[in-house]
C-alpha cells in the first residue's frame, strides 16, 4: 500500500470513481437532487470539500448505490471540490487537499462576491445557489492525524442539539471556525441563532484509514434518519449493531492563528492531548511562545500546514 512517508499512514481506502455523477440534475456538475414530491426540508450531504479526504466520497457514492431517496422534502448529494479530488494520487496523498486555496475558508459573502479568482472560488460560486436553499447540511471530512473522530457542531445550541440527534461520534466540538475564513457549515443562516437552518461537519478520523469510510457512511445514514428523511426500516438494516456512544462535548475557546512563517510545536501533538497546567508552552510563533490559556486545555486538530494566517491548533475544554 502507498504510504504518506511523513506520518507513515497507510492508504487503506480507495477513491471511488465518481464520473457517473458528473452530469447531475441541478445544472451544477456533480450535484444531484432527489425530490420526494412531499413537503419537507432540503437536506444536503456533501463530500470532498478537501480533495484528499476520501471518506466523504465513499459515503456519498454509497448513498447513490444503495438507492437512498427522501421520503419527504429534497435530498441533495454533492461532490464539492471535484478538481482537487480528481487529482488524488495515492503516491502523494496530501497534495490534493486543494488546487489553489482551501475551499473551506471561502464561505462568507464578501469573499464569494469579491474580485478574487481561483479554482476553489469558481466552484464555490457555482455551488452557492444550491447551498443557499439547504435547510440541513452534513459536510463530511477527515483529519491529518489518527485521532478520535470529531463532530464539529459550530458555536450555537442548535448545532449541539443536531449533533445529539445524530448520535455519533462520541466527541462533539463546539467552535466558531477559523480566522482564515468561513467554512461551508458556517455559511449565512447556518450560523445565525434565530434561523432554523443548521449544519454539521464530521471529521471521521485519519484521512485514509478504513474506519473513516465506515463512520462517514454511518453518520450520513443517521443524519438522514434523525431528520426523518428516509425509510427507517430499510436504512436501519445498513447500520452497525450496538448502542450509540455517550457523547462528550468540547468547547473551543479560540484558534491559535499563525502570525509568522516560522511556527513550530514543542512536541509532535496529534490532537486531543489534555495539557493540565495553564501557561504551558506548546509552540513558538517566530520568537513568541504559544501557551495554553487555562488548566486542562484540550488541543484540537493541531495542523501540519503551519503557514501565516492559518490555524495552528484550537484550544478547548470538556464541558457538561
Amino acid at each position: 500500500m502507498a504510504q504518506d512517508t511523513r506520518d507513515n499512514y497507510a492508504i487503506e481506502l480507495t477513491a471511488p470513481d465518481i464520473s457517473a455523477y458528473r452530469e447531475g440534475n441541478t445544472g451544477v456538475e456533480y450535484v444531484t437532487t432527489f425530490d420526494s414530491g412531499q413537503a419537507g426540508p432540503h437536506v444536503m450531504v456533501s463530500a470532498v470539500v478537501h480533495g484528499n479526504e476520501l471518506c466523504g466520497a465513499i459515503a456519498v457514492d454509497f448513498l447513490f448505490r444503495q438507492g437512498i431517496r427522501p421520503t419527504r422534502g429534497r435530498l441533495t448529494l454533492a461532490f464539492a471540490n471535484v478538481d482537487a479530488y480528481l487529482s488524488f494520487d495515492a503516491d502523494d496523498p496530501t497534495a490534493s487537499r486543494f488546487v489553489d486555496e482551501d475551499f473551506n475558508r471561502l464561505w462568507d459573502v464578501e469573499t464569494l462576491d469579491g474580485p478574487r479568482d481561483s479554482v476553489e472560488l469558481r466552484r464555490a460560486r457555482r455551488l452557492r445557489p444550491v447551498v443557499a436553499t439547504v435547510d440541513y447540511l452534513l459536510d463530511i471530512h477527515s483529519m491529518q492525524h489518527a485521532t478520535q473522530p470529531l463532530m464539529m457542531a459550530g458555536p450555537l445550541i442548535k448545532g449541539r442539539d443536531l449533533a445529539r440527534g445524530v448520535g455519533v461520534p462520541e466527541l462533539v466540538v463546539t467552535d466558531a471556525g477559523h480566522s482564515a475564513g468561513r467554512r461551508m457549515r458556517d455559511y449565512e443562516d447556518f450560523s445565525h441563532p434565530d434561523s432554523p437552518r443548521n449544519a454539521l461537519l464530521i471529521e471521521c478520523g485519519q484521512h485514509w484509514e478504513a474506519s473513516s469510510g465506515d463512520l462517514a457512511i454511518e453518520t450520513a445514514l443517521r443524519f438522514l434518519l434523525h431528520l426523518d428523511m428516509v425509510d427507517a426500516g430499510a436504512v436501519t438494516e445498513l447500520l452497525p449493531e450496538g448502542p450509540l456512544p455517550t457523547q462528550r462535548f468540547i468547547e473551543v475557546t479560540g484558534p491559535v492563528t499563525i502570525e509568522t512563517d516560522n511556527f513550530s510545536f514543542t512536541e509532535d501533538f496529534r490532537g486531543l492531548e489534555v495539557i493540565h497546567k495553564a501557561g504551558t508552552v506548546i509552540g513558538h510563533d517566530g520568537d513568541l511562545p504559544v501557551t495554553t490559556p487555562y488548566d486542562d486545555c484540550v488541543l484540537i486538530m493541531p495542523s501540519r500546514r503551519l503557514n501565516a494566517g492559518a490555524s495552528a491548533v484550537r484550544f478547548g475544554r470538556y464541558v457538561e
